[in-house]
């Protein structure tokens, strides 16, 4: 299913690379004359990581026998050097010095391969000799560790390296019938199986890493088959669902994501505008926000795409489906941590079901972002980095966000450690914390307690809730009282876990905080307080919380704070 998906996505994209071609980083390139002289070192880096890349010919997949690439390669083929020392590079040199001359063969014309065939007239140590005097060797030697550690040739006066120009490739036409050929498991069409895949590496996997693969000699030789021939996969296919997931792992692509060790892409079955946008929207809605000066303006045109979609003012078809695959790096392949297929629609139902379980009454002037992954896993971590939060919750809270499944109850008690630990509901001054709990809560089947509202709801008689609201008013009047809160950090934790112990002492605290105050003031106060103690229980505080109750508890303190926030800006704008 997956593959199968990763093929329909190439098929489907006009922008991917033909059969038997590959965008390949290209670290340096050798520029020559047309009499083979070496002239100079081209540095093709953007930064200490990445290079430019060309379309040249798919490379060959290699493990300790030595076969070189389609006119570019490594430093040991190219020009016989490697830091490594493994007595090879005589051997890798001499056999890209063939396959260069057996293609100059095949095309007699071409000026580009009579001057490489003259630059290779020379020996190993000349063409190393010419090299070294370059100003740019040193870096060239420096990054010969690198994934752009590739080279290739230039005429001098040319735009084009030799290895990109289309009239000298050899492209293959796949077989699709006759002796060797098998159905193909992905694409259902004769074709000749491949016996191992293409590489496609993820963030902290090794290069060779692939997301197919066989363990020679392991129990995976069945009926005499061995590797890929035991689940074959034609060339054509192989070759397109490859490209496509490397297409989408690429460093500037808008269809990933990551969080901690994972690696998330998504993509669209259809092309149409509908999906397309839908791309888009989860890009921006996942931490990637490029409006820096309203990056909450990128999460309400997110609300209003899938809206769209959802509503059927977006047009879209019953067919089209939204994928997701998650992937993790492992010893020598590639673990699929994750893997979602949805109907557009329901995907779209599930975002905004996401963005209503998460909303909670914000009174920030500067309304940032805190809906998005990366935000709600810093909330939970005492970094406050989405890179610390434990190994397995990135996947649990992709799939309640993406599934419409419960949050994991790992979220919502990581949440409520924070805040006990800080005595601290926001984070970084925003409502994230919040909202998780209230998110967690309001998707349990729970029939006995009212789910909880965006903003204070004098209507819920939760007890919990009631302790929260309760506690923040007597929060209220000390600051108004003292220009000061101390019973927050004094008694927030066991006011939320055991009322019955501390609130007497809060009351008879708040008491002596309300003779400071002038008559307005008290008797505002004094109404607050008694509506709420009228809701408390008739044989008094609860002696105990349980913890989701204890969120409850948050949520209400949070909510009647905020109350008071936007009472006294209503009251100024009315002054």
């Amino acid at each position: 299913m997956i593959l199968k998906a990763l093929y329909d996505y190439y098929n489907r994209c006009d922008n991917m690379p033909a059969y038997g071609m590959e965008e390949k980083q290209i670290g340096f390139l050798l520029v020559i004359d047309h009499s083979g002289k070496f002239l100079r070192f081209e540095d093709c880096r953007i930064d200490k990581d990445t290079a430019k890349t060309f379309l040249v010919k798919k490379m060959i997949g290699r493990t300790s026998a030595v076969a070189p690439n389609y006119l570019y390669d490594n430093s040991s083929y190219v020009f016989g050097y490697s830091t490594k020392e493994n007595g090879k590079e005589q051997q890798c040199f001499d056999a890209f010095k063939a396959e260069v001359e057996s293609i100059a063969q095949q095309f007699p014309e071409n000026d580009d391969l009579k001057a490489l065939c003259l630059f290779y007239e020379k020996s190993r140590d000349e063409i190393l000799n010419e090299l070294e005097r370059d100003t740019l060797w040193s870096e060239v030697i420096k990054n010969l560790g690198k994934k752009f550690s590739f080279f290739s040739f230039r005429i001098e006066g040319d735009t084009k390296i030799i290895a990109q120009k289309r009239e000298i490739l050899q492209l293959e036409v796949p077989v699709s019938s006759g002796d060797g050929t098998s159905i193909c498991l992905v694409s259902g069409i004769k074709g000749v199986p491949v016996e191992t895949t293409t590489a496609t590496m993820v963030p902290g996997s090794q290069a060779t890493a692939k997301l197919v693969s066989f363990q020679v000699s392991s129990g995976y030789d069945s009926y005499g088959k061995k590797k890929g021939y035991n689940a074959p996969i034609s060339e054509a296919a192989e070759f397109a669902y490859t490209t496509a997931l490397n297409t989408l792992l690429s460093k500037n692509s808008r269809n990933k994501f990551s969080v901690g060790t994972r690696t998330f892409v998504f993509w669209a079955s259809s092309s149409e505008r509908a999906a397309l946008q839908a791309e888009d929207a989860l890009f921006s809605m996942l931490g990637f926000v490029e409006n820096t000066d309203n990056p909450n303006a990128n999460i309400e045109n997110v609300r209003k795409v899938f809206n769209g979609i959802y509503s059927g003012s977006i047009k879209t078809s019953l067919d089209d489906k939204f994928y997701i695959l998650g992937l993790a790096p492992n010893a020598a392949r590639i673990a699929v941590a994750y893997w979602s297929e949805t109907t557009l629609r329901d995907f779209a139902g599930m975002i905004l079901q996401h963005f209503d379980d998460m909303e909670v009454i914000d009174t920030r002037k500067e309304k940032r972002p805190y809906m998005g992954l990366r935000d709600i896993l810093g909330a939970v971590t005492l970094s406050k980095k989405h890179t610390d939060a434990t190994p397995n919750l990135p996947d649990a809270v992709v799939k309640s966000i993406f599934q419409g499944l419960p949050y994991p109850y790992t979220l919502f008690a990581s949440a409520i450690r924070r805040i006990r630990a800080e005595q601290e509901v926001s984070f970084y001054g925003g409502p994230c914390r919040v909202a998780i709990i209230k998110a967690y809560l309001n998707r349990l089947n729970d029939t006995n307690n009212k789910k909880l509202d965006i903003m204070l709801d004098k209507e819920n008689t939760n007890q919990g809730y009631l302790c929260g609201r309760l506690f923040a008013t007597l929060e209220k009047i000390q600051e108004d009282a003292n220009h000061m809160s101390t019973i927050r950090e004094r008694y927030m934790n066991a006011a939320s876990a055991t009322p019955a112990a501390v609130f007497a002492t809060l009351l008879n605290l708040s008491s002596h905080h309300s003779e400071k105050l002038n008559a307005g003031a008290k008797i505002y106060y004094e109404k607050i307080k008694q509506e709420i103690i009228d809701k408390i229980m008739s044989d008094g505080f609860p002696a105990h919380l349980d913890l989701q109750d204890q969120g409850r508890f948050f949520v209400g303190y949070y909510h009647q704070r905020q109350d008071f926030f936007t009472s006294k800006n209503v009251n100024n704008e009315q002054e």
